[in-house]
């Protein structure tokens, strides 16, 4: 009989993440991982490359360190998408001494220098080139027509390369030397925006290479009419912009940390460590959200603000916001109810400042409406204008505090959570844009918030 150093091993699993099938040595592996056969995947490594490949719905094959007992495994792992499941082939299957503990590896290992860099947006991509991932910045940053990049998709079908003063491409030829790249310039297709991009070659505890990780910056374009010197930014300016350079990459490494624990991606963990990491994880969205507040409030605050209006489907806006609030609004068991597809409402305003102020919109009716509740979003024309209803069936705002809630840092009350910017911006950018931002009476119990735009 073979052994699994010389044969594959095969097994397969389900959506739900459950071990369906295993040969001989898989079983093995799982039982002693306190795995029970047909239940959850018990090898938090395996489990974490079968949830991927499924999610990118493309064949994944990496090294796989994984402990058995006293031992480690190096595994070579590949995970392949089919009709729901997931099958795995493993080879390899040799034993090897621990690995270190993480505190005792180097701690300026080459892959994390771009986590510390002041790239405009950092990326991940697998040994053939695919991507896997992309930090928040960059899914903003490279989106076309609303629509985000693709992942597990080729970066060559992201971007076209360009060839170097000296000739060649310098992020294939990392490929084919393994090693790290600074200079590649990129143009995105479909568009003209140029960037640089940089990187270093990821590598598993056995040595082997896996991907890329790097770094995005953006390339001004040369013919642009030169900027004229600009006064110096008071003091407030250049705080708010240090705040958002020093604190957005930390925060959001410690959110995905704190999700990895609480999805438990590595391993099971105990339950009140799965609530300390949703706390933690709770605690730096709201501190995400706060500077983006102060980045907005220095934005609008600034004397030579201005928006870049152009011709709109508000209705289309409504939706995008709805969409985007569904999964907080699932967990509160609350209906959206928005404009039907084949409903249009033109308007003039700045697309991503009207999506902002819906999204706060209808992320502050999701939050005061009752469980099992109604949110609507709806448009309607009034007169010349364009106009959002956002209504909800809370305790609503009484009329004699209506106004007061667009006061920068008010909220109704000191418990509610937020900054108590958000309206305060919101009401700002609608109005630089030619409109209004209100709440009116409706004939049911709640708020109704009423944004109107120029029509079109």
């Amino acid at each position: 009989m073979l052994s699994p150093e010389e044969l594959p091993v095969h097994g397969r699993v389900d959506g739900e993440g459950r071990l369906l099938a295993a040969d001989e040595a898989l079983a093995g592996l799982h039982a002693r991982a306190g795995g029970e056969p047909g239940g959850p995947l018990a090898i938090p490594q395996l489990a974490a490359l079968a949830r991927l490949s499924r999610r990118l719905g493309i064949p994944i094959a990496r090294m796989v360190l994984a402990a058995d007992g006293e031992r480690d495994l190096d595994l070579w792992v590949r995970a392949r998408p089919e009709n729901g499941d997931v099958t795995l082939a493993i080879a390899g299957w040799s034993r090897r001494p621990p690995a270190p503990p993480l505190e005792a590896r180097p701690p300026d290992a080459p892959e994390h220098d771009f986590l510390r860099a002041e790239a405009d947006w950092v990326w991940e991509t697998d040994a053939s080139l695919r991507l896997l991932a992309l930090s928040s910045e960059g899914v903003a940053e490279l989106a076309q027509d609303g629509a985000p990049p693709p992942l597990g998709e080729a970066l060559t079908r992201l971007f076209v390369l360009e060839e170097a003063e000296e000739g060649g491409l310098p992020l294939l030829e990392a490929l084919a030397g393994r090693k790290p790249f600074a200079d590649q310039l990129v143009t995105l297709r479909g568009s003209e925006q140029r960037y640089r991009l940089a990187g270093n070659p990821l590598t598993d505890p056995a040595g082997a290479f896996t991907g890329f990780r790097g770094g995005g910056f953006a390339v001004p374009d040369p013919l642009a009419p030169a900027a004229q010197p600009a006064e110096p930014a008071p003091a407030s300016d250049a705080f708010a912009r240090r705040l958002d350079t020093a604190l957005r990459a930390p925060l959001n490494r410690i959110v995905a940390s704190a999700e990895t624990i609480r999805e438990q991606e590595e391993g099971p963990v105990r339950a009140d460590y799965g609530g300390y990491a949703v706390d933690i994880a709770s605690a730096g969205r709201h501190l995400l959200g706060l500077i983006d507040d102060l980045v907005d409030l220095e934005a609008v605050e600034r004397a030579d603000f201005t928006v870049e209006p152009d011709t709109l489907d508000l209705a289309d806006v409504a939706r995008r916001a709805a969409g985007l609030l569904s999964v907080r609004a699932d967990d509160r068991r609350i209906t959206i109810e928005r404009p039907s597809e084949g409903e249009t409402m033109p308007a003039v305003g700045d697309f991503r400042r009207v999506l902002q102020i819906m999204v706060n919109l209808v992320s502050n009716a999701v939050r005061f409406a009752p469980e099992g509740s109604t949110v609507r979003v709806s448009v309607e024309r009034r007169g010349a204008t364009a106009a959002a209803v956002v209504s909800d069936e809370g305790r609503g705002i009484p009329p004699s505090e209506r106004e007061r809630v667009f006061a920068k840092f008010e909220r109704l009350s000191a418990v509610e959570p937020g900054s108590g910017l958000g309206l305060y911006i919101a009401r700002r950018l609608a109005r630089a844009m030619g409109g209004d931002l209100f709440f009116e009476d409706q004939s049911a119990p709640g708020a109704r918030a009423v944004l109107v735009l120029p029509g079109a």
